[in-house]
């Protein structure tokens, strides 16, 4: 698997989700892949970190308090068009809400998932 190299432009990833160990395990995963990683809690605490910093994908859980990831994707879609957006959700329901976003998402992954799997699919969405 090719990854990013770490000492040029590594390509810049906020990961947003309101589970510290999904948001730590996932941020962990992608700086080890030659990303750079930005977390965040909650889509109002990304949408702060977004005002400074530009981002390459934003990768959201879907199910948060407050602003949900769905409504952060729409935002970060209208505020910032360059940045591709993947969602995660361990609801099925939730995905099929994201489903019909397709015009908005680039891809859904579901939760739980291995640290290969979530690595392989952000390439691919950051290569699409």
């Amino acid at each position: 698997m090719t990854v990013p190299d770490k000492k040029d432009n590594p390509q810049k990833i906020l990961v947003v989700d309101d589970e510290p160990a999904v948001r730590e395990f996932v941020e962990r995963a992608l700086a080890h892949a030659g990303y750079s990683v930005v977390s965040a809690p909650d889509g109002n605490a990304a949408m702060q970190i977004l005002a400074n910093k530009k981002f390459d994908l934003l990768l959201t859980d879907i199910v948060m308090p407050d602003l949900d990831g769905i409504a952060l994707s729409l935002k970060v879609a209208k505020d910032f068009p360059g940045t591709k957006i993947m969602m995660m959700s361990g609801y099925a329901n939730q995905r099929q809400r994201a489903h019909n976003l397709d015009f908005l998402t680039q891809e859904v992954i579901s939760k739980p998932f291995t640290l290969d799997e979530i690595t392989k699919r952000v390439k691919a969405v950051l290569a699409a």
